[in-house]
């Protein structure tokens, strides 16, 4: 029986302890599965909270950052606060000698409160005392103000002068003026041109909100400007009057290439020509070849950038029929509208050398021919016969010698500015290689010159004919600057590359940008755009152009112990057969090692005949004989000036009705009658103006 019991109760332990076992399995399952579910718990949570947190985090940073200062002043305006803007420095303008030419000046505004001045009878009196005693306030204006009884901010003075401020000052800082209420300074800062009109065109001028117009200050305004600082004054909890300053961020400077002895001695010798002779415009260029940076730049009609809309600089437009007395253009004036004022000045500002396009005439002619020595289509050593007469098409186009030159060489070819001559080289080239060469040298295209004004490149293609354009008659024209429409500063870049090595710079007047404790900031060095032309085609014709002034057109250029180099241009403008004409000269010295490069137009010359006047090649002269010496530009010539005695380049008389051949860009005098064109004429084979051929 005992065995038998026994038996049965093994077997119920041993099936109680399978059935212990698979509990237990059952429990670490569920357990696995609880640890499992609760990791995966976890994780969620871990990963909602880290990215609840960084949101948060991230909120704080943006608010902080992006709208901390708006909050801010709500946070201090509930405590009752004062915020006063503190006024940045716009950046000083320096020539390349670190002499000044534009700078900021402290200047204040008298603020005054009427409501707080009229509170307390002592306080008025002592108040109104002090406006009369300091700044001039009379008792009649001052009780106008005190009449807007609610008023807490009236500006009764503007722009005084630190002199004009520095009693009032210094006394309200020693405690001499305890009863004076309600009066405060406002800092703000006035340009300041020291040279006056001296670089206007190039510097522009600022008007009210720091904004830059026209040159270095419009195209280099975000430079120059900086940001306003503020101050805070409110009451902190325990009630004191509590005090915050965020510093205003100043603007850069600016270092230019200008030198402003450079700019006075094309300024004094301009004025000097002018009159002596008398012109529509003078414009000059100054530029150092070997990298483009322009060192002076002069157009007529200058104005003071300190007071730019002052209409005294505008008085030559109303004077086509003689002077007018002070009284007289006064009255002229005020019959303006202020767009016509505008209008009026805008032509003031308006930069010729940068923005006015005419044809240049013979000037163009180096390029013609450098593009010939440079693709092999000419060596130089080629002779061509001018007759006085090129028969193109059905066109005949005359040279200004219309008895002919007779055999030329190519360097004679320029020395004597022959028509026929560079007709006959421009069809060896060929279109496709003479557009190739105008495209390298810029013509047709923006310079890119850091100085506003300059027109598009769109607007600049159509300036001059292209492959597709270039037919034979408007290649044989382009030859010699006809129908190519180029603005001075296109024509100096593209002659200073010819002159360089054959090295194409970005023109520009800012060397170096510096912020506010003289840290460089920028560097703008010369920046190469292309090659144009080889060292050996450049050094042919520097020769050339020294044979120009030594033996050709340019004689009257000739300045003593120098060498010069350069070519003439004489320049009809539209409607032909006016009269009126361009008259041009672009030269440089020493010829072996150019140093400096200057280009003179003179508009509409004050001479009986204008055409021969020599007007541009005389000015350059002027400028040339002082400015060489100042540049250290040693005397290494002997051409003397009993050598410029040869001829001018003339212009070819037009006969009257003769029709003008239409630009590249298509004008014609009615469509566009500032277009300049030079002076050679086309007639037909029996010398009569110009017609088309059916």
């Amino acid at each position: 029986m005992a065995f038998g019991f026994c038996a049965p109760l093994g077997a119920r332990f041993k099936f109680k302890g399978k059935l212990g076992d698979m509990a237990q399995t059952r429990k670490k399952k569920k357990r696995k599965v609880f640890i499992k579910r609760m990791r995966r718990h976890l994780l969620f949570l871990l990963i909602g909270f880290t990215l609840f947190f960084v949101f948060i985090i991230g909120t704080i940073i943006y608010y902080n950052v992006r709208k901390g200062d708006d909050y801010n002043e709500k946070i201090l305006s509930q405590k009752g606060y004062e915020s006063v803007s503190v006024p940045y420095k716009r950046g000083d303008i320096y020539d390349c000698n670190g002499s000044v030419l534009a700078t900021s000046t402290m200047v204040y505004n008298l603020i005054i409160e009427p409501k707080n001045i009229i509170e307390f009878k002592a306080k008025k009196e002592a108040t109104c005392k002090a406006l009369s005693e300091y700044f001039g306030v009379g008792a009649e204006e001052m009780a106008g103000y005190l009449a807007k009884e609610d008023s807490q901010y009236e500006v009764i003075r503007k722009k005084l002068t630190y002199d004009e401020v520095k009693d009032y000052q210094a006394d309200k800082r020693a405690g001499k003026l305890p009863n004076v209420v309600g009066i405060r300074l406002e800092e703000e800062y006035k340009r300041y041109y020291p040279n006056d009109e001296l670089a206007c065109h190039m510097l522009g001028f600022v008007v009210s909100g720091n904004e830059g117009i026209g040159g270095i200050e419009g195209s280099y305004n975000s430079f120059l400007n900086g940001q306003n600082g503020r101050t805070y004054s409110y009451m902190g909890e325990d009630f004191n009057m509590q005090r915050e300053v965020e510093q205003p961020q100043n603007g850069d400077s600016l270092v230019t290439t200008i030198d402003s002895e450079a700019q006075r001695i094309v300024q004094k010798k301009c004025e000097e020509f002018e009159a002596e002779m008398g012109a529509k415009n003078i414009s000059v260029l100054v530029m150092n070849p070997k990298n483009c940076e322009i060192l002076a730049m002069y157009n007529s009609h200058q104005y003071n950038p300190n007071n730019a809309y002052d209409m005294d600089a505008a008085k030559y437009q109303f004077e086509d029929d003689g002077e007018l007395t002070e009284g007289e253009y006064e009255a002229v004036v005020k019959s303006l509208s202020d767009d016509e004022k505008v209008e009026k000045l805008n032509n003031v500002w308006r930069n010729f050398v940068i923005s006015d396009s005419f044809e240049p005439g013979s000037t163009f002619k180096p390029f013609t021919i450098s593009g010939a020595l440079e693709d092999g289509v000419i060596n130089g050593d080629e002779q061509f016969y001018c007759d006085g007469i090129q028969h193109v098409a059905d066109w005949d186009i005359k040279c200004h010698n219309v008895n002919g030159h007779g055999m030329l060489t190519v360097p004679q070819a320029l020395e004597y500015s022959c028509n026929d001559c560079l007709m006959q080289i421009a069809a060896l080239e060929g279109s496709t290689t003479f557009d190739k060469y105008q495209v390298l040298f810029g013509f047709g295209q923006k310079t890119n010159i850091d100085i506003a004004g300059e027109a598009s490149d769109a607007d600049l293609y159509t300036m001059v004919y292209h492959q597709d354009t270039l037919n034979p008659v408007e290649l044989a024209t382009s030859s010699f600057g006809q129908g190519v429409t180029v603005t001075m500063m296109q024509l100096g870049t593209a002659f200073c590359s010819v002159i360089n090595g054959g090295y194409y710079y970005q023109p520009h007047v800012v060397k170096k940008v510096l912020d506010s404790d003289g840290n460089l900031v920028k560097n703008y060095d010369k920046i190469l755009v292309r090659r144009t032309i080889s060292e050996d085609t450049s050094d042919q014709m520097k020769a050339i152009l020294q044979e120009v002034v030594e033996n050709g057109t340019g004689k009257k250029a000739i300045v003593e112990g120098y060498e010069i180099g350069g070519k003439t241009g004489t320049a009809e403008k539209l409607p032909r057969g006016n009269g009126k004409y361009i008259l041009s000269f672009i030269g440089f010295s020493p010829v072996k090692d150019p140093q400096v490069m200057i280009y003179c137009v003179v508009d509409e010359p004050g001479a009986e005949d204008q055409s021969s006047s020599a007007a541009g090649t005389l000015l350059f002269n002027k400028i040339a004989e002082e400015l060489l010496p100042y540049m250290n530009i040693y005397r290494t010539g002997t051409a003397t000036p009993s050598d410029a005695t040869g001829t001018d380049e003339i212009a070819t008389p037009v006969f009257e009705g003769a029709a003008p051949p239409i630009s590249a860009a298509g004008s014609t005098p009615e469509q566009n009658a500032t277009t300049e064109a030079s002076t050679e004429e086309l007639t037909d084979e029996q010398g009569n103006p110009l017609e088309e051929t059916e």
